[in-house]
């Protein structure tokens, strides 16, 4: 079963196009991230989904209802962390908890006190006095314990230095997979991605370019360095490349094709080099490749 389902999604903002007829899922139980550039339209899709926007057409559907007509009840199953999340800064982490408590049925205060205490923060602690990686994981801290069946989170791990980001990101993991709960999130920092997510999605200007499972993504997506021999020869453009990226006689040949298909390819079109060589990629690595670097 689908926690979210896309379908057909289209916006608009004035006569700018963000994407058309855009389809995607979203299973219960699994955690996919987002991945787009700057204006690819992810901030539109998590704003659609929270009921902040409504789209020029298509729905979106979070288990089974349209996400600008959602009855009370299944709002109850979902948990929202977006950018600038508003907090009473007045108050410090031991009584904001206590004030959402008495809000949301189905509270559940131990993983908002496992997190806080991970992150080496006191319960007197005043939120005025926090920095803003800090209050994003008091907001965060705060959503878990609403015990929603659904997070959608938007740059969840914003303001956090590298050590902190880490230990954030295997607690939220080993979180969501002991009490089988689904994530859909977003990050501008990929390598936080590719050690929490169970599934990518990609898009780019008004498309999605690709979403699967995020280990046969890297598995089946590739990078070939090519070192022509001449590095003045034109290089032949082909549908296996998904993207090339040129530098003189240095050939960045990215696709899903094998190292066999690839030389293949070379003889056919003639083209002379000295070596053809299968980088290792990282998710960062291989967003760019599809993506490509401007």
């Amino acid at each position: 079963m689908y926690a979210i389902e896309c379908k057909n999604l289209t916006h608009y903002y004035g006569k700018k196009l963000v994407y058309e007829n855009l389809n995607f899922t979203v299973e219960e139980g699994k955690i996919l991230g987002l991945l787009g550039k700057n204006g690819s339209g992810k901030s539109t899709t998590i704003n659609i989904l929270n009921g902040f926007l409504h789209p020029t057409a298509g729905e979106c559907l979070i288990y089974g209802e349209n996400s600008q007509h959602l009855t009370p009840a299944t709002k109850e199953r979902i948990g929202f962390l977006i950018e600038g999340h508003i907090q009473y800064s007045f108050m410090n982490i031991h009584q904001i908890e206590k004030f959402y408590s008495g809000v949301y049925s189905r509270w559940n205060s131990e993983p908002y006190w496992e997190l806080m205490s991970k992150l080496k923060v006191t319960p007197t602690q005043k939120i005025s006095s926090m920095s803003c990686g800090q209050r994003s994981q008091v907001a965060l801290g705060l959503i878990l314990a609403q015990d929603p069946d659904l997070l959608i989170l938007d740059d969840f791990s914003m303001g956090l230095d590298p050590g902190y980001r880490r230990l954030f990101i295997d607690y939220l993991r080993d979180y969501a997979k002991a009490n089988h709960k689904t994530i859909f999130l977003t990050s501008h920092i990929i390598q936080d991605m590719e050690r929490l997510i169970d599934d990518v999605l990609i898009m780019d200007y008004n498309r999605i370019l690709t979403q699967q499972p995020v280990d046969e993504f890297m598995k089946h997506f590739k990078q070939f360095v090519i070192k022509l021999k001449n590095p003045e020869a034109d290089f032949p453009k082909n549908s296996m490349a998904l993207n090339i990226e040129r530098t003189k006689s240095r050939v960045e040949f990215y696709t899903y094709a094998t190292l066999e298909e690839v030389k293949k390819f070379l003889s056919e079109h003639a083209v002379e080099y000295t070596s053809v060589e299968q980088e290792t990629l990282t998710l960062e690595d291989a967003f760019i490749g599809l993506t490509g670097k401007y």
